[in-house]
């Protein structure tokens, strides 16, 4: 059987979800100490630039619920009663007082009984059970009363049935009753493991038109039955004690037997009693202008247990939790098909990060970023940092003839940075291979350009070394440090191949770090800024390519406090001990007489800081920088362009980059 229902998928025109805004944000959490497990859920809470994320979500369940609260209270059903009462009582005396062929004593004694009521409606109504009643109207408001009451006991239990059974009469009361009995005998039958697949189908056959949720079988009837019984209960639960009072004494007055409360009583322990694990002690403080009856009531409560349960389910606060445990339906029949809409489509955003090939699990279980995830947001990074460079969007650099080297006669696809000139035979190929698949499409685009390779004049041996120590994260040069590690990282990979770089990180002491273990270093308390150790490795790097320039950047934003001693204990003092000072120096004398090309980038205005930095690139005629954070990644990458080609840059004041900015052999694409 097919069934149909309205599309609320959104525009089924819309382009897949583009994972590179969320790429780019996970890529910096990285940076920032974030795993990358975290890292997307954060995204995915914040959302995207046009995209909703689960905050917003999560605002908008919260403020339904908190609108569904103060609008409503739950008197509704006794203010019917309330009046319908008031009505029957005012049409009783007024035939009291019309009819004059009524004996004085009884007219006496019925005034009396209607003018002595009980204030409380319950007792009224119970008082009034076996009135014999003198007015029609006012008979029938009576008569009103146990109607709406049993329809309102009915409607708590199932959806619809205040409406459906309004006018019914005594036979389609005796159908109602049947239906719970066959039902109670169904639940229980079901508890003791006795029933069978044919009772569920004969039920259903005999009193299917109640259950418009359409359960195909038991444990889909006892689900629906269960969250609906259980709502009743919280919402008798969020009544005063005076209001619950006179609802369960009205309760007995409901069609006029107490039969049918019996019924339901039976029907609410066999459910508590299948699913426990429904919500029956639950509450809620309602406090709005807008009376509800049990159904109503009993509805708004089942409103507030779904908003819970999304709530629950866009929190992710529990372990495991993934988007695909929001409940697509519940969210559009509570905020409507637009939030669904979004919630498909972080949905849709979560599948495709994880199918991306960004993320991976390690043999830890943790989440961490691909190499592939790596290029990509180097690629970003290198890209921004060469805009900076150029000074403006869209500007290109001259590039001097010869400056890559001699040609090999090999290709390979153009990447970005690259300068290597344009293999035509193969770009135009490759443009005409791709039109045969896509007929129409233009003549060439970016992705069909080779270029020729060509063999490196020089080969560089490059260590960068970059202060690790607490007070690059306190003064928010963390993230900035590790963008200029990657972006170099990744302009070496691709462009320069032959060049050999090595991440060297100095805190307290100092160690060699792949760049997938700098990207996501957390900041450390440990105090130290252990130049001396740095420049051990660095010098360890340039003796293992003889024949390569050594180029020496350093990234710091405070004087050598430690250093390493002959035990390898590393020792600490602040202020800097002048064997620290001494070790350090001694160790940039050596990498002077390995012939590196050294430059120094200064964070900060520490004039002390500036001071020793000085008189140290002018001991090993080195360069001093003193870029803003954020324009570390240019100062680095101009200073390696410029070494790499053999330049030397020059010092300038604090804050310059020389010449930097020359003729170095970098397109800005």
């Amino acid at each position: 059987m097919s069934r149909y229902r309205r599309y609320d998928g959104g525009d089924p025109l819309a382009p897949p979800v583009d994972i590179a805004e969320a790429l780019d944000a996970i890529g910096q959490d990285v940076m920032a100490g974030y795993s990358p497990e975290r890292a997307m859920r954060e995204f995915l809470r914040r959302g995207g630039e046009d995209q909703a994320g689960l905050d917003d979500l999560g605002r908008r369940v919260a403020e339904r619920r908190r609108e569904l609260l103060q609008q409503h209270n739950l008197d509704g059903t006794l203010a019917e009663v309330r009046e319908l009462l008031e009505k029957a009582v005012l049409e009783e005396r007024k035939q009291l007082a019309r009819d004059a062929l009524m004996d004085d004593a009884d007219r006496a004694f019925r005034e009396m009984r209607m003018q002595n009521l009980p204030d409380s409606p319950a007792a009224a109504v119970t008082e009034l059970g076996d009135y014999d009643w003198q007015s029609s109207e006012a008979r029938e408001a009576f008569e009103q009363i146990k109607d709406l009451l049993g329809r309102e006991l009915l409607d708590q239990r199932f959806a619809g049935m205040k409406q459906a059974m309004e006018g019914a009469t005594e036979a389609d009361r005796e159908a109602i009753s049947e239906m719970l009995s066959d039902l109670n005998d169904l639940l229980e039958k079901h508890g003791r493991n006795e029933d069978t697949p044919e009772d569920f189908q004969e039920f259903m056959g005999k009193h299917g038109q109640h259950f418009p949720e359409d359960p195909q079988d038991i444990d889909e009837l006892l689900d629906a039955l269960a969250q609906r019984s259980a709502a009743a209960q919280r919402m008798l639960n969020s009544m005063t004690p005076e209001q619950r009072a006179e609802l369960m004494e009205l309760s007995a007055q409901a069609f006029g037997s107490p039969a049918l409360m019996d019924q339901l009583d039976r029907l609410d322990q066999n459910l508590m009693g299948l699913r426990p694990g429904e919500d029956w002690g639950g509450s809620e403080q309602f406090g709005g202008g807008e009376g509800l009856g049990l159904g109503d009531g009993t509805g708004v409560l089942q409103d507030l247990a779904d908003l819970d349960a999304l709530a629950d389910q866009i929190a992710q606060s529990y372990g495991g939790a993934r988007l695909d445990d929001i409940d697509l339906d519940r969210l559009a029949r509570q905020l409507g098909n637009e939030a669904a809409v979004d919630a498909r489509k972080l949905r849709e955003l979560e599948q495709a990060l994880r199918d991306s090939g960004a993320m991976e699990r390690g043999f830890d279980g943790e989440l961490r970023l691909t190499p592939k995830a790596m290029r990509q947001l180097g690629k970003a990074l290198l890209r921004d940092v060469a805009q900076r460079m150029s000074g403006r969007q869209g500007q290109r650099e001259l590039r001097q003839a010869g400056a890559a080297g001699d040609l090999s006669g090999a290709t390979r696809p153009r990447e970005f940075g690259d300068t290597e000139p344009w293999d035509l035979p193969q770009t135009i190929l490759n443009g005409v291979l791709r039109r045969a698949g896509q007929p129409g499409g233009p003549l060439l685009t970016i992705d069909d350009v080779d270029v020729a390779e060509t063999e490196a004049r020089t080969q560089a041996a490059v260590a960068l070394c970059v202060d690790t120590s607490f007070s690059m994260a306190m003064d928010g040069r963390w993230v900035p440090m590790k963008q200029t590690a990657l972006a170099l990282h990744t302009l070496i990979g691709s462009r320069f191949r032959g060049d050999d770089l090595e991440l060297i990180g100095f805190g307290r002491h100092a160690q060699t770090m792949r760049i997938e273990e700098l990207t996501a270093l957390d900041a450390r308390w440990a105090k130290g800024t252990n130049l001396h150790h740095a420049l051990l490795l660095a010098n360890r790097h340039f003796r293992r390519h003889p024949n390569a320039q050594p180029v020496l950047l350093i990234v710091t934003d405070g004087e050598p406090t430690s250093h390493l001693e002959s035990s390898g204990e590393v020792f600490f003092n602040y202020p800097p001990h002048p064997m620290t000072i001494s070790l350090a120096v001694r160790e940039l004398d050596n990498a002077r007489r390995l012939g590196a090309q050294t430059t120094f980038f200064r964070l900060g205005e520490d004039p002390g800081l500036a001071r020793f930095i000085e008189s140290m690139a002018r001991r090993v005629d080195g360069s001093v920088i003193a870029p803003e954070s954020g324009d570390l990644g240019a100062a680095v990458v101009g200073s390696y362009l410029g070494s790499r080609s053999g330049g030397r840059s020059s010092g300038g004041g604090p804050g310059s980059y020389g010449d930097f900015f020359g003729s170095r052999g970098f397109w800005v694409g």
